[in-house]
């Protein structure tokens, strides 16, 4: 499984943005995936999970009730709406799959840059 997160860029605090992680392989279908991100000097931080089928989602403290994410299997690609977007939310956005030992992940995208202007 190979991912590619893009939809990354520079907004202005209080704005949405839209990132897409894309999938190649169908085994990514079968996978819990999530969104991480990383901010300068910092360690790379949990956003968001949601399940194979697209259920059951979950977020760190941080983002909940501002994102939102999201799959969908037939294009092999989860998404993760940004709604108001603040300063401390830029960082690198890196989205994975397959969770092993209760840990993630067994396969990364390469990630995608946000900055949130104030």
């Amino acid at each position: 499984v190979q991912l590619q997160a893009s939809g990354g860029g520079l907004v202005q605090a209080g704005g949405s943005l839209r990132l897409s992680c894309a999938a190649s392989g169908h085994a990514f279908r079968s996978y819990t995936s999530a969104w991480f991100r990383q901010a300068p000097g910092k360690e790379r931080e949990f956003i968001a999970r949601i399940n194979s089928r697209g259920f059951d989602p979950s977020y760190s403290d941080s983002v909940k009730g501002r994102f939102t994410i999201s799959r969908d299997n037939a294009k092999n690609t989860m998404y993760l709406q940004m709604n108001s977007l603040k300063p401390s939310d830029t960082a690198v956005y890196y989205c994975g799959a397959q969770f092993i030992g209760g840990g993630c992940c067994g396969y990364w995208g390469q990630g995608t840059l946000v900055t949130v202007s104030s």
